[in-house]
């Protein structure tokens, strides 16, 4: 009996010792393991679509008034979908819908470019008014034609006055990409100070749209700078002025990402879109749909 247990027990530790990873099998696991949860983030980051909500107050406004806003998409086959973007828009139940330009990248074809149109489609058919300006990446007239005749409304240079809710609006829109030292939307628009008035603009040049002094100014473009370091410090890189870590080390300087920035009698809303261009490496700076709630003061 002593000699079977002996035997027992050395096939025992024999299968233990098997079982048992080695050091170089330990480091690989650790390694997958790591690599699965950078993948996970890296798609949360760029893959995920969140609704980011504001709120502005107007004595202009007697009853709530709801925007959304999208821009940026820079379509890709195998982007965030139409139907989750639409989805997200339907919950939200907004007034209307402001795309904000670079629905497509430069360059893209005609498959790629259909993606936009069908998303504005969409939005249309859920009921939803849409209005439109182009950014520099999406100027094919094609393209243009296209989304104006599922139902947009281009408001490249345009303005409209509406009722919502019993609110008067003024909606302009300008397709700008490059601005002279002597750009003045005076010489485009005159406000009707009764309407609460809506600009919008693919480019936040903050200095020259804030002269032409809207109430609210949606603008888009900068991705949010695409990393934003966490705790609010700011994006990693200000594609603006060229500046690293710009609310680290220039802590005068106002950074145009993302977010509310107020002017006199105004702000300017600016969006960080929902698409990745030109890699997909946002971080701390989701894909987003922009809800803002316009209310009474």
């Amino acid at each position: 009996m002593s000699a079977e247990k002996s035997v027992n027990s050395n096939q025992k530790n024999t299968a233990e010792k098997k079982k048992r990873p080695t050091k170089s099998q330990l480091k690989f696991r650790r390694f997958c393991a790591v690599l699965i949860i950078l993948l996970i983030v890296w798609w949360f980051n760029n893959y995920t679509l969140k609704t980011t909500v504001v709120t502005l107050k107007s004595d202009k406004i007697a009853a709530p008034v709801r925007l959304a806003v999208i821009s940026d998409l820079h379509a890709a086959k195998h982007g965030i979908g139409n139907d989750t973007i639409t989805r997200r828009i339907c919950e939200a139940e907004p007034d209307m819908v402001m795309i904000l330009g670079d629905m497509y990248t430069f360059g893209s074809d005609r498959e790629v470019m259909q993606i936009p149109i069908d998303l504005a489609g969409d939005i249309i058919g859920e009921g939803y008014p849409v209005y439109l300006v182009t950014g520099e990446h999406d100027v094919d007239k094609a393209y243009v034609e296209a989304v104006a005749a599922v139902g947009a409304k281009v408001m490249n240079y345009e303005s409209e006055i509406i009722e919502v809710n019993g609110n008067r609006l003024q909606i302009f829109g300008i397709d700008n990409v490059y601005y002279s030292d002597t750009f003045n939307l005076r010489s485009y628009f005159t406000p009707d100070e009764s309407c609460y008035s809506i600009l919008l603009a693919h480019i936040p040049n903050f200095e020259k749209l804030s002269q032409f002094g809207a109430d609210l100014t949606i603008c888009a473009d900068t991705h949010g700078e695409i990393i934003q370091l966490p705790f609010n410090l700011g994006p990693v890189y200000y594609s603006e002025q060229s500046m690293w870590l710009p609310k680290l080390l220039n802590e005068n300087t106002t950074v145009y990402d993302k977010g509310i920035f107020e002017y006199k009698d105004g702000a300017m809303f600016i969006t960080s879109g929902i698409g990745n261009s030109p890699l997909p490496a946002r971080f701390n700076n989701r894909p987003e749909i922009a809800v803002i709630d316009i209310i009474p003061e």
